[in-house]
């Protein structure tokens, strides 16, 4: 027989807390003490769990007593709650790069932004965030990034501070540090969303701050939040992750949005990724060894169109003028190789999509936007739903 005691359970790297509950038709056993018996479908014995749906959050062990006891029926109900969301709080304190993210995570952040989703179209205002403040220091211009970050804090009810072109009109202009900077922000905010021009400029932050900090673009580093939203809009338009191939087309060199993807789209199976760039922007050795090292299978190509054809994704890129410094020749030489027009439309599959990060120059033809399979509005929109899940849970926790 069975024991009527039972500790707490770890299955599948979750954490179950049991608790004893009377039996009822949606537990569906068998009982003696019951006067509607039902077909059991389970077996202490051999330690069998009746898993209804492996994507469900609650999992239900039953527990069959001797039909010999006159015990009253009862069955152990088991909440699964995985093991990233124990105490309900998010289980990272910044988010700083793409690596810091594994499968179980992103879905659960995704699932998160599909409810905010859901509260954004359907609600006046929510007060998830009442009290909270957001400080947005950007030391490069941004509009979607920041814009969409402010508005993700006050559609959640929290309040913003804002400073654009810091590099210019904050007091780094006098020569103060980052890390004095950040320790005097953290002073008035709740956290920080932060740009910067030098890579790894996010990582100090974080190592400085007492509060979250979160990556918002750091140089030619990466931009993690912008990653998150792109595999989000992939799933969304696509309707899979595992099994999809990506051209990732343009400034792949400079491009903080191309290896942050790349990183997410590593943790998915049997990808494949195109680098289709010019010659003197060309993804760099770190991001294809990284890809390599996990098994990820990438190829170069000079060919878009051949490209094109292959793939579910097209991701654009624009070439981006500041980071060539005074080699205006070699800028010149990258812009306008590698345009996504009509022609390209044509020779992609049906199903697939067109995405940028923006601000787009001439690297999309403005004809593609009327085509369905133009993504990159409806990205930027995703960006609001992702930040709006990230603030949510850096802040207040699952």
């Amino acid at each position: 027989m069975a024991s009527s005691s039972y500790s707490t359970f770890a299955i599948n790297k979750g954490s179950f807390s049991p608790k004893v509950i009377n039996c009822n038709k949606e537990l569906m056993f068998n009982c003696s003490s019951c006067k509607n018996p039902f077909p059991l479908y389970t077996d202490f014995t051999k330690s069998r769990l009746l898993i209804s749906n492996e994507k469900s959050k609650k999992w239900k062990q039953i527990q069959q007593l001797s039909l010999r006891s006159p015990i009253q029926c009862q069955a152990l109900e088991i909440e699964n709650t995985p093991s990233f969301t124990i105490g309900k709080k998010f289980n990272l304190d910044d988010v700083i790069e793409a690596q810091q993210f594994d499968r179980d995570i992103l879905n659960a952040i995704f699932e998160v932004a599909r409810e905010m989703e859901k509260i954004e179209k359907n609600s006046p205002g929510s007060q998830i965030l009442k009290g909270y403040l957001m400080a947005t220091l950007f030391y490069e211009p941004s509009t979607r990034t920041r814009l969409s970050f402010e508005s993700a804090m006050k559609r959640l009810g929290g309040e913003v501070l804002t400073t654009e072109n810091a590099r210019e009109f904050s007091s780094a202009a006098k020569g103060e540090t980052l890390e004095d900077t950040i320790r005097t922000v953290e002073g008035y905010s709740d956290i920080i969303v932060m740009r910067h021009f030098e890579s790894g400029a996010a990582r100090r932050a974080a190592a400085t701050a007492g509060i979250p900090i979160i990556n918002a673009g750091d140089g030619p580093g990466q931009h993690p939040t912008q990653a998150l939203l792109d595999v989000y809009t992939i799933e969304r338009e696509i309707g899979k992750l595992d099994g999809i191939k990506v051209g990732l087309v343009g400034d792949l060199a400079n491009g903080r949005t191309v290896r942050s993807l790349a990183y997410l789209l590593a943790k998915y199976q049997n990808v494949k990724i195109y680098f289709v760039s010019p010659d003197v922007v060309k993804m760099k050795d770190d991001i294809k060894d990284y890809l390599t090292s996990r098994g990820v299978e990438w190829e170069e190509s000079a060919d878009l169109m051949e490209v094109a054809s292959k793939c579910d994704v097209v991701y654009q890129t624009r070439i981006q003028r500041e980071r060539f410094g005074e080699r205006v020749d070699l800028y010149e030489e990258a812009r306008g190789k590698y345009i996504v027009d009509q022609d390209v439309l044509q020779v992609m599959p049906k199903h697939a999509v067109v995405m940028h990060p923006l601000p787009r120059l001439d690297e999309i033809t403005v004809e593609v936007d009327s085509d369905p399979r133009a993504a990159y509005f409806r990205q930027a929109k995703n960006g609001l739903y992702i930040r709006m899940a990230l603030l949510k849970l850096l802040l207040v926790g699952w």
